[in-house]
């Protein structure tokens, strides 16, 4: 009976176990599959398997069990491999039958050859994904799901690494790599063990850039880019083979799988041999090149994972269960727990929600009304799309920011310690002429080329619109604001493939701040109304990330994305009171009541109720609704009066 060491350092013998016994039944893939799933369900099994997220490639043992949250940034041309391949031994004839599945590379014994002509050779097909971490992940998601890993795996049986010593970050890595003495003295001071994640030997060791952009190849003379959508984000890039429904997901996706890592040297042979080649035509050759360097980099700065599970994550908060509704909790006992986990949060709703209220009031200098329009913006989702309107948006627009100031950074800071994934935007003359914003197809190399719009669902991006000055848009800038205003009003972000667009539709929550109205469409403007000014605002900020306590700081996380996953409905009577209601007020202002501001207050209306754990919409939330959207616009139209302008 295998153990638990067998099936995380070294599935390929609990492969090699099913493939013989099942030979030549096809039905032997199903098997392993269902295997490791098996594994997998056990109490806490997924915390013992290491995550590249957590752990550098090289600090993990090759052809163990890994898994890896991320998301995809390109996908790349179906590819062939061999199945099932037979050998031969040319002195005794002697025929073995091997499985080429979650290989890169096929495998015979010595003495042994393989027989390319043999009747037993199966040829299938497997999808490769070019996968990133996830754009913008908050360091609290980071840090969670690591601890977590941790914790629980010190009471796991042996694995393919010791959790008891401390895993080195990305970061912490990164420092060794830029001070190889750190690097030798812990290598000495480890000398009289194996390495905790397999017997790793200091020369394999790669260089990491500090941008995380770039990592430089021996096999390359250009650096490798990594094709991260975002500056500045670490950690690996991998090359995800797909096996089974493969079609099931796309590019933008967030995935966590389960899969068996490959960082074979022999990998960087064959592709620079490949590149080596003189036979192939010089046109030719270019293109093959380029595309080579792309499509196989060297294993060890991109390595490869051979996906036996994988799963499409509706969220990546390591505070909630990996799947909230019913169709993707397979089994009752997994969806009794997410049952009981979200009935217990829901009854304590509503003190979370009032400080969280006061959080973000205190976080936006005393502005309660700024706050609640905040909170209704961070729980908003697209939930459907109505022909090429998307429903359920809402675009906050906060005026009223100081100009070239630190607030909006400041603001965004909270945002970071509240929602798993978020960027900030600073919308300067700069940025907007000389960033990549809108994906595009590389033909040379073969590869969508990452813009910094290629964003996950339900990331929240910041435009910080305060740092604009005058200047000259070029002909990119244009582009980039014209596909930053799309993003906006129709959730989508028309990719460029040269010869065409395609659209890719979105669900990123845009927060702007600006010091009058937005030059960017918007859902919804807020005019901000401090109540106090403080004299330093970095102190101020910091003081009120200190003095929350973390435990209240993880409910206002589960707070936020629990709340965006429930659905909601509102009832015929309702509908009809609210419309008797809206014809009610027409008449009473026919020139301001337009129908724009009857889908803004239903949008209101909808995420107060969510915000306070309910459902459908009552009578009470719509004159709440009605009542908040009163006091914003008098708001506006008292700061016209002030301004003599138009906000």
């Amino acid at each position: 009976m295998p153990c638990v060491a067998d099936w995380l350092n070294n599935p390929f013998s609990i492969v090699q176990g099913i493939f013989a016994q099942n030979v030549p039944n096809s039905d032997w893939e199903k098997k392993v599959t269902e295997y490791f799933k098996e594994k997998l369900k056990e109490n806490n099994a997924t915390n013992w398997v290491p995550s590249l997220n957590d752990v550098p490639v090289h600090y993990l043992k090759p052809n163990s069990l890994v898994k890896f949250r991320c998301m995809v940034q390109d996908m790349f041309d179906p590819e062939f491999y061999t199945g099932v391949y037979e050998t031969v031994d040319p002195n005794t004839n002697a025929r073995v039958l091997h499985f080429g599945k979650y290989r890169d590379v096929a495998e015979c014994g010595p003495q042994q050859e393989i027989d390319f002509n043999s009747a037993q050779t199966v040829t299938s097909e497997r999808q490769t994904f070019y996968c990133v971490p996830v754009p913008g992940e908050s360091a609290w998601v980071k840090e969670i799901s690591f601890l977590t890993e941790l914790v629980l795996s010190r009471v796991s049986p042996s694995t393919s690494y010791t959790p008891s010593r401390h895993k080195r970050s990305y970061e912490e890595d990164e420092d060794m790599d830029l001070h190889p003495s750190k690097q030798k003295e812990q290598h000495m001071g480890n000398s009289s063990g194996g390495d905790i994640y397999g017997c790793v030997e200091p020369k394999r060791l790669e260089t990491e850039a500090s941008a995380g952009h770039h990592l430089i190849s021996t096999n390359c003379s250009p650096p490798l880019d990594l094709n991260f959508p975002l500056p500045g984000e670490k950690g690996p890039a991998c090359l995800v083979k797909v096996y089974e429904s493969w079609d099931s997901f796309k590019v933008n996706d967030v995935l966590e799988v389960y899969g068996i890592l490959s960082v074979d040297p022999v990998l960087s042979i064959v592709n620079s041999e490949e590149r080596d080649s003189s036979t192939l035509d010089p046109m030719e050759c270019m293109d093959t090149t380029e595309e080579q360097r792309v499509h196989s980099p060297p294993a060890s700065l991109v390595p490869r994972i051979h996906v036996i599970l994988a799963q499409k994550l509706q969220h990546i908060n390591p505070l909630l269960p990996a799947c909230l509704n019913e169709e993707e909790s397979k089994t009752c006992e997994y969806l009794s727990l997410t049952s009981l986990f979200v009935s217990n949060f829901m009854s304590e709703l509503s003190p979370v929600r009032a400080e969280l209220l006061g959080f973000l009031t205190h976080a936006l200098l005393g502005d309660s009304l700024a706050a609640e329009y905040l909170i209704l913006h961070l729980i908003s989702t697209v939930y459907a799309r109505r022909d090429v309107l998307p429903l359920g948006k809402f675009t906050v627009n906060l005026s009223g920011c100081p100009r070239n100031s630190i607030f909006t950074e400041h603001i965004y800071r909270i945002i970071q310690q509240l929602v798993p994934a978020s960027y900030r935007l600073q919308m300067t003359i700069e940025n907007m002429n000389h960033s990549r914003f809108i994906p595009h197809k590389d033909y040379a190399a073969n590869r969508l080329v990452s813009g910094v719009l290629q964003l996950a669902s339900n990331t929240s991006l910041v435009v910080d619109e305060t740092q604009l000055e005058q200047g000259q848009l070029d002909t990119t800038g244009v582009h980039n604001v014209t596909a930053l205003g799309n993003l906006i009003t129709w959730q989508k972000v028309d990719y460029d493939f040269s010869y065409h667009q395609m659209e890719f539709p979105c669900n990123i929550n845009v927060l702007i701040t600006s010091e009058g109205r937005s030059l960017l469409p918007s859902d919804c403007q807020v005019h901000l109304q401090p109540q106090i000014v403080p004299p330093n605002m970095e102190e101020y900020v910091n003081s009120l990330l200190t003095a929350v306590l973390p435990s209240v700081l993880n409910k206002f996380r589960i707070y936020l994305s629990l709340l965006r996953l429930l659905d909601y409905s509102i009832s015929e009577e309702v509908t009809k009171a609210v419309e008797e209601d809206f014809v009610e007020m027409r008449k009473n202002d026919p020139e301001s009541i337009t129908a724009d501001d009857l889908h803004r207050t239903l949008l209101v209306a909808r995420f107060l109720s969510l915000s306070a754990g309910q459902t459908t919409l009552s009578r009470e939330r719509w004159l709440r609704a009605k009542q908040l959207e009163a006091l914003r616009k008098a708001r506006l139209q008292q700061q016209k009066c002030v301004n003599g302008n138009e906000l």
